[in-house]
Parts: C-alpha cells; structure tokens; sequence
C-alpha cells in the first residue's frame, strides 16, 4: 500500500502509433512508478519500428484545449515535455506552463525530441530557437543526448570536459539543470556516461552498455521515470539515478519474442530493484581530467573498509554524553554513537573515556566525525556525514583498521557512499525528527525498503524520527539496524525503552 495518493503526472508529447516512445512509452512509465498519467497530444504520428511516415501536428488550439481540461481537475506533481513539433507548438506551451507555474511549483522535465531513432526529422525547422528562448528557463531539467546538446549550445563537444562545458553554458544562460545521456557517447569501450549538471556541480553516472535491439522510447522513458519520481517526491539526483536503473532494467530483461522488424520498443517491467541496473557514482568535482578514471572498479575511492562483526547492528542509540554510553552499556546495548555537539576542551578526553567503556562491555562504539582523535584513541569506529567524506582522512582511518560509517539521504548518496564499501551506512530520515531539520530528506518506509533491498549484504541503518510506534514498520523493511536519539534519552524510563527496542529488532526474545 502506498503512503499517498497515486500523484498525478503530465506528458505533452506526441502519439506514437507503433507504441514504443511518446505517450505510449511515458503513460507505462508513469504506471510502472504508481504514479496516474495525464496526457496532451502534440501530434499524431504514422510510425512503425522502421520508420515515420508521417507527422500530423495539431494545432496549437486543440493542444491548448487539452491543457486547460487537465489544470481543471487533474492538477500535476510532475510534467513531462516531449515532442513539441512546430515553433507555434513552443510558443503556446511556454505560455501556458508560465502561467500554470506562476502560482505553484511544479518540476517540468523536458526530453528536446528532434530526431526519431530511425533517423527522421520530427520537427519543423526553427522550432530549437524557440524551445531555447522561451521553453527551457521554465525547465527544472532537460535530457538531452549528445547530439541534440550540440544543438542546444550551438557548438561541437567532443570529450568528457565539452560535454560538461556544453551543459554548464546552457544551465547558466536557461536556468535548468541538464542531464546529458550517454546513449550516443562511449567514453570508455563497452560502458556509457551520462553527465549531470544542476547548476552548481557535474555527476557522472557510468554503465554498462547493453546490445539490445530494443531501444525505442528509452529517451521518452527515461524523461518520464524522471518526472514520475520528481512527483514522488524525490531530489533530483535521486530521480536520475533511479530513472536511469529503470531504463537498464527494461534492456538487460528486453523483449525476448521481438517486437516488429527495425528497432523494437524498450520493455517497461517495473521498479528497478537489482543493484547491477544502477548506475556507478564517480566523485563529485571529478568532471574534468578524472571523469572516467576509476569507473569501472572502485579503485578510484578509498574504500573496503575494515567489517563490523555482524550484519545486523541492532538497536543503534546515538548520544551526546560519555555517562549515556555507560548507562546504555550497562542496559544492554552493543551498538552506539558518540556524537559530541559541542566540544570543549575536553573532547579527547572524553572520547578516551568512550572508547574505554567500548572495551570493557564490547561495544560497537562509533566516534562521530571527530576521526583523528577516534584513530588516536583507538577507537571501534567512526561515524561520518556526507560533507565529511572528502576533509577526512580515509585512508588514515582504514589504515588504522576502524569501522567506517556514512551517512546517506536517498538512493544518490546511497550510491555514491557505497563505492568505498563502509562498514555499514546509515539511511535517513525516516521521518521528520526534532534534532534537525530533514524536511527535504525524508525517506519513509515505502522509500527505505527499496534502498534496503538494493544492498542486502550491507550493514544498513535506518534513522530519523524513529519512536517505539514506528520501529516495527521500519524493522519489516529489512534494515538491521534502528538508531535512535530522543526516543531512548527521553524517555520517562529509558532501560524500559532499551527492552522494547530491542525486542523489535530481535535482539530480545518477544
């Protein structure tokens, strides 16, 4: 059961009559993710998996018609543009999306379809001087392929660091991130990069090339998968990431019995859910003279970090006190956090204190972001957070045989953190929480156990807003481990918390 309502999702594209890309492609895709699709027809094609025969736009009025029908009763979380065949065509959705925008944000995704896989012109010419100057400023995201980025920028790209060029150029002059497919561009033989530029920093996302020949619709696909989790609530790299898997999946499965007799359409078969269809994160910043390098093994990251003792870490108290260590020892736990937030001078000292009783009750005692001093002191582990991967020294904390900890906050983070193979990483928040503010993070249960269920030989643990109501849903995901703050710390009785807990996630008999 989901947690909300099926949101609503627009396509404005054309119709293809073979059913392998435009709205055909974009309404599964939508199903495929829960989501309700909407749609507005742009233009009725005459295709077939070989070629386009004809292309019968309509007129900006009955397009118009269609637009207005939805904003009535059928309000988007999400649009998706596609074909937009002629100037007029441009003009008069750029127009309509102002206004609809004008009184709420709403993501657009734009996929600039100019060319059908089959090689054939789908618009009229004079229509990218208009998407350019009228469309894309009111997109939080356009998809192009190499080609089509050419056509955008106006100039020639070629390597890794003209594509991240190109796509910066259109960023700061439009105001929309860009995510530039790899479909067309092998930068290393047998594996495919696709670039993301949001505004601030580029991300590359590497995979395997897959021979298929079933690859019509995957751009209208991937557009639309993006759109579909931008309505879901989901960031923007996380709906990259995401889209992209959904786009693998649909041509590692294919279509074994083929499907006409030029390209068939891609196979839309539900959410990824293999971590072999994700995509490899590189590090961000690593555009330029590092882009490719290490992405085909992990050799580019710090990383195998030394294991915890089991996969499933229990109840995972995290507190700001050497006396909640002890105490929490003596209740029972073996798995906990020492997160000082206002150190003094004293902070040594208190974590020799810390990893002192780690020793004596045999704890799982995680230092948090404090490494130099956890390495000093000896410490079972360190906990860090997203911000403090790249000031760290990893290499000094693998070295010196820590634990390692990560914080992640969705499937990117998840990705990215996993490249340096922790010893566990943390999921969050689950919920809205007291100690920060995570409102743009939440995850959810419905979130978490498909986060879960991509590492399931990795040590996970789930935190955030996590209290004794909640804990059994979170436990059912399959994550091993439920961290925790105020639940236990403020609680009327705080050993009668600790049993609980620990009951739920099975470290006590029920």
């Amino acid at each position: 059961m989901r947690e909300n309502p099926s949101p609503i999702v627009w396509t404005i594209a054309g119709s293809d009559s073979g059913g392998g890309a435009g709205i055909q492609a974009d309404l599964l895709t939508f199903a495929d993710f829960g989501c309700h699709g909407c749609s507005a027809i742009t233009a009725n094609t005459a295709q077939n998996t070989v070629e386009v025969a004809a292309i019968n736009a309509v007129s900006p009025d009955v397009l118009e018609s269609q637009l207005r029908a939805l904003r009535k009763d059928l309000f988007p979380a999400a649009i998706k543009v596609g074909l937009l065949a002629n100037t007029e065509q441009v003009i008069a959705v750029s127009k309509f999306l102002r206004e609809l925008l004008h009184s709420r944000k709403i993501p657009v995704i734009y996929d600039p379809v100019a060319v059908a896989s089959s090689g054939a012109a789908l618009t009229e010419d004079g229509t990218a001087d208009a998407v350019i100057g009228q469309l894309l400023p009111l997109c939080d995201l356009v998809t192009p392929n190499v080609h089509e980025l050419e056509g955008l920028a106006g100039e020639r790209v070629g390597g890794a660091a003209q594509i991240t060029d190109a796509a910066r150029k259109i960023s700061d002059t439009r105001g929309c991130a860009v995510l530039v497919t790899g479909g067309h561009c092998e930068l290393v033989h047998g594996e495919i990069a696709d670039l993301l530029w949001d505004g601030e920093r580029a991300d590359w996302f590497v995979g395997q090339r897959i021979d298929s020949g079933n690859t019509h619709g995957t751009g209208c696909t991937l557009s639309s998968a993006i759109a579909a989790c931008m309505a879901l609530g989901y960031p923007l790299r996380d709906a990259c990431v995401v889209a992209k898997a959904y786009v693998q999946r649909g041509l590692r499965l294919g279509n074994s019995a083929g499907i006409g007799s030029g390209a068939g359409p891609l196979r839309h078969c539900g959410w990824p859910d293999s971590l072999q269809d994700f995509p490899r994160v590189l590090v961000p910043g690593d555009e330029g003279s590092a882009a490719y390098a290490g992405a085909n093994d992990v050799g580019a990251f710090v990383h195998n970090f030394a294991a915890t003792d089991s996969k499933q870490l229990g109840l995972y108290p995290v507190v700001d006190s050497v006396e909640w260590i002890e105490a929490l020892a003596k209740a029972g736990v073996r798995t906990l956090q020492l997160r000082i937030k206002a150190p003094g001078d004293d902070v040594k000292e208190q974590i020799a204190r810390a990893v002192a009783i780690g020793r004596a009750y045999n704890l799982r005692l995680f230092i948090n972001d404090h490494w130099q001093l956890a390495i000093e002191c000896g410490a079972y582990g360190v906990h860090l957070g997203q911000e403090d991967l790249q000031a760290a020294d990893l290499m000094g904390i693998r070295r010196a045989g820590l634990k390692l900890g990560i914080s992640t906050h969705g499937f990117y983070e998840l990705l990215l953190s996993y490249r340096y193979r922790p010893s566990y990483l943390a999921i969050g928040a689950i919920y809205a929480t007291d100690t920060k503010d995570m409102s743009d993070q939440l995850q959810g249960v419905e979130k978490l156990a498909r986060l879960v269920a991509l590492l399931p030989d990795m040590p996970l643990v789930a935190i955030g807003g996590i209290n004794l109501e909640r804990a059994a849903a979170v436990a059912a995901t399959g994550v091993g481990s439920i961290a925790v703050v105020s639940a236990i710390t403020k609680a009327a009785d705080y050993r009668a918390a600790v049993r609980q807990f620990m009951t739920v996630t099975g470290e006590l008999p029920c």
